[in-house]
């Protein structure tokens, strides 16, 4: 019994150094099973509390995600380790199964209160009462590391805003640069989200704890917000090619690498090199519909609506599926052109504000799509 005790307690010992390892010191990526089932657990408890409720009753509940698993991870760190030394402090000595525990929760903890006088043990005690103490400053230092991440990304997101609307739509985009003659705005747009882009792939590839944590506005996303110019950078390039600017592909490139980083730490399976007429889940009509308005607003297109069609499609089949399964996980905002969820739900348009005119003059705008 007590070597069977005491490999089990190696084991798990090992398990926890390896998911802290994972999670809180290589800058790799790693997936880490317990950070993974941790969010699918807290997940899909807190979305039984809004069972029934729309949206907002999701992004209510679910707000609670990324501090629930924060204190779920040290939780579960140091409670594999108290069982981990606690079985071995029981293999090891002829400590009773109490006594073991009492003694390795009085090490772990730092607070003495239980000690034997074995000397052969006297470094097993060292080494839990070192690891308390180690595991819980790894996990404040993770703390400044993930918010920087989140001030970066909300702040671009919160941005977008004044140009997609809320929630954010690739069309609504050009749609309100040529609205208010901003358009030579564009490049600069999607430079900053070319980078934003980068920082993104980079981050939550190696903290996805970061994924759970959802802007401060229920009807923002940086998801969203990613695909959104994603798709506006892939419009102007179907549609008017000769004057889209270069950085339209640079971010567009930037885009779907960041997209299919996230996706490998969570082990989100994709097709890494699709064929430009592989299906989509987008259809023409919406394709469509979304370039007749743009054409209200005064944006010029080169091509056709059939003729851009398969341009704009060979865009996006590089990065819809992978999308569409990240928003579904993350249960981000069902905005238009962003996929199904997890719950019942219909597409929500961006909503555009009133455009009042002096003297009672008629608008210039055009309704928006919805």
């Amino acid at each position: 019994m007590e070597w069977i005790s005491g490999v089990a307690g190696g084991l798990v010992l090992i398990l926890v150094l390896r998911s802290i390892l994972r999670t809180l010191v290589v800058p790799r990526g790693l997936y880490s099973v317990l950070v993974y089932r941790l969010w699918s657990t807290l997940r899909k408890l807190l979305c039984l509390t809004a069972r029934g409720g729309d949206y907002r009753a999701i992004d209510r509940a679910e707000t609670w995600l990324a501090p629930l698993m924060l204190i779920g991870m040290l939780a579960a760190w140091l409670g594999g380790a108290f069982l981990g030394f606690g079985m071995l402090l029981y293999a090891l000595s002829p400590l009773s199964w109490d006594t073991a525990f009492r003694e390795a929760g009085s090490s772990l903890f730092t607070l003495g209160f239980a000690s034997g006088a074995r000397l052969r043990l006297s470094a097993l005690d060292f080494v839990a009462a070192a690891t308390g103490p180690v595991v819980i400053a790894l996990q404040i230092a993770y703390l400044p590391t993930l918010y920087a991440a989140y001030n970066r990304r909300e702040l671009e997101v919160t941005l977008l805003q004044s140009r997609a609307g809320e929630p954010a739509w690739g069309p609504e985009i050009l749609a309100r640069q040529w609205l208010v003659d901003t358009e030579i705005a564009l490049p600069q747009l999607y430079r900053d989200w070319e980078r934003l882009a980068a920082d993104m792939g980079e981050s939550h590839a190696t903290y996805p704890v970061l994924l759970a944590f959802r802007s401060p506005r229920p009807y923002r996303s940086w998801l969203v917000g990613l695909i959104a110019v994603m798709d506006a950078a892939a419009l102007q390039l179907a549609l008017a090619p000769s004057t889209a600017p270069a950085e339209a592909r640079l971010v567009l490139r930037a885009g779907f690498t960041a997209l299919r980083d996230i996706a490998v730490s969570v082990r989100a399976t994709f097709d890494a090199d699709p064929p430009p007429d592989a299906p989509i889940d987008l259809t023409y009509g919406e394709f469509e519909a979304a370039v007749a308005m743009l054409e209200k607003t005064g944006f010029r297109a080169e091509r056709g609506t059939e003729e851009a069609w398969p341009h704009f499609h060979g865009w996006r089949v590089n990065y819809e599926a992978v999308a569409y399964e990240l928003c579904r996980r993350c249960d981000a905002v069902p905005a238009l052109w962003t996929g199904g969820r997890d719950f019942p739900s219909e597409p929500i348009p961006p909503m555009r504000p009133v455009d009042r005119q002096p003297d009672g003059g008629e608008s210039e705008v055009p309704p928006g799509h919805g």
